[in-house]
């Protein structure tokens, strides 16, 4: 089994590539070592003492790791732990646990705003562009942006996998996404990072 890798625009974060699929539906952020132990193969990477960040998209893992460590000697161990995994067929979820995927609007299991019915179809409007023009991009980049609400004109959004703490990820949010939504969708004012 061969397991490609590809730089994405966090020096920290690089995207690792099995060759198959990794999440069936949804996308899976763990930004702890807790919240890892719904996973046996985030377990195992955040075993290394370096990561501090795992995300799990259709095909492809982001695993960041923390500042001063280096990738030559990170990278080896992470290859042989997702060579071991995706090897021996491992589940990527405990069994008896829910598969934890990241639920559009919600953080924590709570949205930061709660959306107004009467915004239905401006919400609508947003879901639809990040789903369709924002998403596919940023996955390639080894992350997911996930919209959490909308309230009085701003758009709050949850960057995740490479894009979380990335040094341009308030570019992209500002120059890239927030031209774009206000250009689609008129009320839209401003776009912030949950």
């Amino acid at each position: 089994m061969l397991i490609e890798t590809e730089k994405t625009p966090n020096p920290a974060t690089l995207k690792f590539l099995p060759g198959r699929q990794v999440m069936a539906a949804g996308t899976r952020d763990f930004a702890t070592p807790e919240e890892a132990e719904a996973s046996p193969l985030a377990e195992a990477l955040f075993s290394l003492s370096d990561v501090t960040g795992v995300f799990f998209g259709s095909h492809f893992i982001s695993v960041t790791i923390a500042p001063g460590s280096e990738w030559p000697d990170v990278k080896p161990d992470i290859l042989a732990i997702l060579l071991d995994h995706f090897s021996a067929d491992m589940p990527l979820f405990q069994g008896g646990t829910a598969a934890g995927i990241d639920v559009p609007g919600e953080i924590d299991g709570e949205a930061p705003v709660t959306d107004d019915p009467a915004d239905a179809e401006i919400i609508a409007q947003i879901r639809e562009l990040i789903d369709t023009r924002v998403r596919p991009a940023v996955a390639n980049d080894g992350g997911d942006i996930v919209y959490q609400g909308f309230d009085k004109g701003k758009v709050y959004l949850r960057m995740q996998g490479a894009c979380s703490g990335c040094p341009s990820s308030t570019a992209t949010l500002k120059n890239g996404i927030e031209s774009l939504l206000k250009h689609y969708v008129p009320e839209v004012t401003e776009v912030l990072s949950v």
